[in-house]
């Protein structure tokens, strides 16, 4: 696999729409940085978030997820109890080509402060918004700006497409729209 650089991610997402909306460049004025870098690509969070909650003594079952665990939050900031985390989504909306893998890690104005962004892979032949895990380990309040940087994706390419992409397996989450909680 070879990690890809601006170029590539510029020429997919205007020719393919890989990422939408795309931007060419780093937008910084003011806030939390995001967009094309030299070899990955600065997400935004979009201003909707699920935080978690213990108010109903819900048990945390990923086979039997009660949705009672959030409290939703449209704003453009949230506040991210101590040692706890939230569910948000991406502004943009991803097209994986069939050769590519994508890796997500957290931006490090964020990771500086305790808080740590977590994705799972984006596989070859997914698409959607990403749902984004934050969490808080600190033991104080955490503030999350919406609209601006939250992570970095890097895309690697394969030397070939793999037998079965997440789109021929018709995976649980391709073309989510929101924040999406665990499926079965």
């Amino acid at each position: 696999m070879t990690i890809r650089s601006d170029r590539w991610i510029r020429q997919m997402a205007r020719e393919h729409g890989m990422i939408e909306p795309f931007r060419d460049g780093q937008m910084r004025d003011g806030c939390i940085s995001w967009g094309l870098s030299s070899f990955g690509y600065d997400i935004r969070v979009a201003p909707e978030f699920k935080v978690f909650t213990n108010v109903h003594n819900a048990i945390v079952d990923p086979k039997n997820f009660d949705d009672r665990s959030f409290v939703d939050v449209a704003e453009e900031e949230c506040l991210v109890p101590p040692n706890s985390f939230a569910l948000a989504r991406t502004l943009e909306y991803f097209r994986i080509p069939e050769d590519v893998l994508v890796l997500c890690v957290g931006k490090s104005t964020y990771a500086r402060c305790g808080i740590i962004v977590n994705v799972t892979p984006l596989e070859p032949g997914w698409e959607g918004y990403l749902t984004l895990e934050i969490s808080n380990t600190t033991p104080l309040p955490a503030r999350i700006y919406g609209n601006e940087g939250i992570a970095q994706l890097l895309f690697f390419r394969g030397e070939e497409k793999p037998e079965t992409t997440y789109a021929d397996r018709k995976g649980k989450y391709q073309a989510q729209t929101g924040v999406t909680l665990p499926r079965l």
